[in-house]
């Protein structure tokens, strides 16, 4: 792909517009221009919130099978067009071709699963003589949507993390404005395109670009708004938390995943799995692996076995077929994981493999020894990085796991069923992943934390609850 995407204009209120500032989106590995969207101003959010009120009362018209229709016919839209969507999240991200390509895959089912739970969204009747002097009084309680959904979104999943949020808003008769990050919006911008060609009424959906310094504040706190849905970083989401005012708040705010590997565990389905979840999408991934702890009697075979899977990976041009992985979002980001590093080796640990960088590429990284009070053993690294630790058992390892602030997801390798299911009760985490590593998801789950990993659960099923109230009728008869 080497000329620019038509994405060039942002959606508010069912018209592209320009901007006079615009954003350079540029691809990270080389720093070439990609294109330019508009810099959205302050009054640019106001209008997008007085479009989607407009927008929200027609989509709470909108009728099941309409919304059904639009969003089957919107992943219908992203099929017939998934090489140029996976372009694009490769070029504007950090995704290798391979790695876009799942992703766009995953946008459709997201927005499938959407459609059918549209169907799902039921209320339940209420035996309201229950209390004596209710005899003749009879009732039930159905579901209303929220009006109004602000949806922020981050670099690493530009496409899918959006469909997250757009899919469920438009089952439940939302309408919605998505703050792409500025990073990459172009792959936001085209899945808005599909959404008007499926026959979204337009004003149902805005996408609006530019800097959340400059737009944030205004989308979140803003009275009409009535549900404010983030993904992204601990600092951002804590601030919204505080910012946003009397509506609903969900937060996917990262992770510092831990993976336990026990001696009765089977290594080769470890160090396969740990190795992708540690390294895919440049380790960019709020569920990716970023501390296993292995029991002392396989540490070692283990820690041979991931140096050496690790040293196989293939790092470079992700446009190629066969890259498996590519740079970071940019320098600056590198440079960070570069610094948390050194730090932790200047603490005592020790390298294996990787610890260099060049330009936006940090090579596949493994420590061992790596110090508690390190930043890398306390914050989301984001970035290609593992720690490997020795425990003496099960009990050690997880209370080691539950020492960070975080609690996404955790893994744990394991033939016993009864050390799994200690495993499953004493982690402090949103999910348990058996026999795989923490860096697994499937887009109809609940997906969210407990700790600094957030507030809320997406999952399609779970936001759409988030998107909707509750309204209670009851007969007097």
């Amino acid at each position: 792909m080497t000329g620019k995407t038509s994405a060039r204009q942002m959606l508010i209120g069912g018209k592209w517009v320009m901007c006079d500032s615009v954003i350079e989106v540029k691809d990270p590995q080389d720093h070439s221009l990609i294109d330019t969207v508009p810099a959205a101003t302050a009054r640019d959010a106001c209008l997008a919130v007085e479009k989607a009120r407009e927008g929200a009362k027609i989509a709470q018209k909108m009728s099941v099978h309409e919304r059904m229709s639009i969003l089957n016919r919107t992943a219908d839209q992203v099929e017939e067009e998934k090489e140029r969507f996976a372009r694009t999240i490769a070029r504007e991200g950090s995704k290798t071709i391979k790695e876009a390509r799942k992703e766009v895959f995953r946008c459709m089912e997201t927005l499938r699963i959407s459609a059918e739970e549209a169907r799902r969204i039921n209320g339940e009747t209420i035996a309201f003589d229950q209390m004596p002097g209710n005899e003749n009084r009879i009732g039930y309680y159905y579901y209303f949507p929220v009006g109004i959904v602000t949806a922020i979104t981050p670099f690493n999943d530009p496409l899918n993390l959006v469909a997250h949020k757009v899919g469920p808003a438009i089952a439940s008769g939302n309408a919605i404005i998505v703050k792409p990050a500025s990073a990459t919006p172009l792959s936001a911008l085209l899945l808005a395109e599909a959404f008007i060609k499926a026959g979204l009424p337009p004003e149902v959906l805005s996408v609006v670009t530019g800097y959340g310094s400059e737009i944030g504040r205004n989308l979140v706190t803003h009275p009409y708004v009535g549900k404010v849905s983030f993904t992204g970083g601990l600092h951002a989401g804590t601030e919204i938390t505080r910012i946003a005012g009397p509506k609903k708040v969900s937060m996917e705010l990262g992770s510092n995943s831990p993976v336990i590997v026990l001696e009765d565990a089977n290594l080769n389905r470890a160090v396969e799995s740990s190795v992708s979840g540690a390294f895919s999408a440049a380790g960019q991934n709020c569920i990716g692996v970023q501390r296993i702890y292995v029991e002392d009697a396989v540490f070692e075979d283990f820690l041979d076995q991931f140096v050496q899977k690790t040293l196989t990976l293939r790092v470079g041009d992700k446009m190629s077929e066969d890259t498996d992985m590519g740079p970071m979002i940019n320098e600056d980001e590198a440079k960070r994981v570069e610094l948390w590093v050194d730090e932790a080796a200047s603490g005592g640990a020790r390298i294996l493999c990787g610890g260099k960088r060049e330009g936006s590429f940090y090579l596949p990284t493994v420590l061992t020894d790596v110090p508690e009070q390190s930043r890398l053993f306390q914050e989301e690294a984001f970035g290609p990085v593992v720690s490997i630790e020795k425990v003496s058992g099960l009990k050690e390892a997880i209370d080691q796991s539950n020492r960070a602030n975080y609690g996404l997801h955790a893994g744990i390798f394991t033939n016993n069923v009864q050390k799994a299911f200690y495993a499953i009760r004493q982690l402090e985490v949103g999910g348990v992943m058996i026999n795989d590593s923490s860096d697994f998801r499937i887009d109809s789950m609940p997906f969210g934390g407990t700790k600094s990993s957030g507030v809320g659960r997406e999952g399609v099923k779970f936001a759409i609850e988030d998107m909707t109230e509750k309204k209670v009728v009851c007969f007097n008869i």
